[in-house]
């Protein structure tokens, strides 16, 4: 089969272009919509809960466990959409997170014991909708083995970081402004919405493989060395937004400025979707994999800096910079994926990816909660340092997995893309 992309010779694949791919906006609009929410659930928690116990642990702690049960549940939602359908797992799964949601919230402000927050945050974590890998799926089928497949890396991380931009500033306002309880209720209501809406786009999802059909093989993504090597990257990924969540919090209250949080917060996103902007339309001759050598190196060094940030003036700075590096190695290792990953795996190498970012968070929110509350204001900040240092080292050691598979032999399972990807 085509692609249904054509470039012409000699020129560069832009936004444009791949804006203009014919039924895009179908899942695009309301793909944005449904994910709005993921950028919100986190800080959400963590202010619901600081202020229902007064303590940045407990509230680290609950986001922690909402983390990791998302982290151990998004590979296996996304082997089953890969398996029957993404919309056969949307439904009930935004239903079950919305009901989870507002239960969690209900508890936190009836002022129930820690424990019964940990078991609301678990449903809740789990049903986290997978938007963004099912959107990436999409992709997969529209642009196949077209240039403008790297370009719609950089296009989804530009998309997911421009919800980190709003999400957190909006569930601050809400917070804050409003009540406490109001950022998780807009997040329940928002992912309803938003995933009833991209559900409802039957006709752009990955048509589902026929058992009788063709001779399929399923391969595990996690069974492929550079995807591994990936989680462990994107697990210190996540160890900077996890980290960075809490500890402007704190710093924010310190100062006695909360309401500045989201904008801090925001800053470091709109670093991190202006060089995701960037990185997409640069027409890269260097290969993948020195890049994302080179782009992790240094975010593990700007991110080693957020500890000696002082002022408010600083940290921005200093979190503009972080998130600037950022996004080029979430671009550069989900386009490794389609290199490494057979079609038939991609959701759930996606999703891999995703957990990966969603389970570093989990660890760096529970471990700069403790440090906040145990030692020195901003000693949270030590959190990115320690997660992009180790998986540098990682990354490096293991730098030879990461080399991409030949594409002559073809296997799938699950996606409707050719019979031969691959976050967040």
């Amino acid at each position: 089969m085509a692609s249904t992309v054509t470039s012409g010779t000699g020129s560069r694949p832009g936004y444009g272009q791949l804006l203009r791919t014919r039924g895009a906006w179908t899942f695009l609009l309301p793909g944005f919509a449904a994910r709005q929410p993921f950028a919100m659930l986190t800080i959400s928690i963590v202010l619901l809960v600081q202020h229902t116990t007064g303590s940045y642990g407990a509230a680290g702690a609950a986001a922690a466990v909402t983390g990791v049960s998302m982290a151990l549940f998004a590979p296996y939602s996304g082997r089953l959409a890969d398996r029957h359908g993404q919309r056969a797992v949307l439904l009930p799964g935004v239903l079950v997170h919305t009901l989870s949601g507002l239960t969690f919230t209900a508890l936190a402000l009836g002022h129930a014991p820690l424990w019964a927050l940990f078991v609301a945050a678990v449903p809740t974590g789990a049903s986290v909708p997978q938007i963004g890998p099912m959107v990436r799926a999409r992709w997969g089928v529209k642009l196949q083995d077209s240039p403008l497949l790297s370009t719609a890396a950089a296009f989804e991380s530009v998309t997911d970081e421009l919800t980190f931009v709003f999400g957190p500033l909006l569930a601050t306002a809400l917070c804050t402004a409003v009540t406490p309880a109001a950022g998780l209720v807009t997040e329940a209501g928002l992912t309803l919405i938003g995933g009833l809406l991209f559900a409802a786009r039957k006709s752009t999802q990955p048509k589902v493989a026929l058992a009788g059909h063709a001779r399929v093989e399923h391969v595990s993504a996690l069974g492929i060395p550079g995807v591994r090597v990936l989680i462990v990257t994107f697990l210190g990924i996540g160890s900077v937004f996890g980290g960075m969540q809490v500890s402007l919090a704190a710093f924010t209250e310190s100062i006695g400025e909360p309401g500045l949080n989201g904008v801090l917060y925001g800053t470091f996103a709109a670093g991190n979707m202006l060089s995701g902007l960037v990185c997409g339309a640069v027409a890269w001759k260097v290969a993948p994999q020195r890049r994302l050598l080179v782009g992790y190196a240094a975010l593990a060094l700007t991110a080693s800096a957020l500890w000696t940030a002082h002022s408010v003036l600083l940290l921005a700075g200093v979190g503009l910079l972080v998130g600037m590096c950022i996004a080029p190695a979430l671009i550069t290792g989900y386009t490794l994926v389609e290199g490494l990953v057979p079609a038939g795996a991609r959701t759930e190498a996606f999703t891999w990816l995703t957990g990966a970012v969603a389970l570093g968070q989990a660890a760096a929110v529970t471990v700069a909660g403790q440090l906040e509350d145990r030692l020195w204001g901003g000693a949270g900040f030590l959190v990115p340092m320690a997660g992009t240092v180790l998986a540098l080292g990682t990354l490096v050691a293991l730098r030879s997995r990461l080399a991409t598979r030949p594409r002559s032999r073809t296997v799938a399972r699950g996606v409707g893309h050719r019979v031969p990807v691959a976050v967040d």
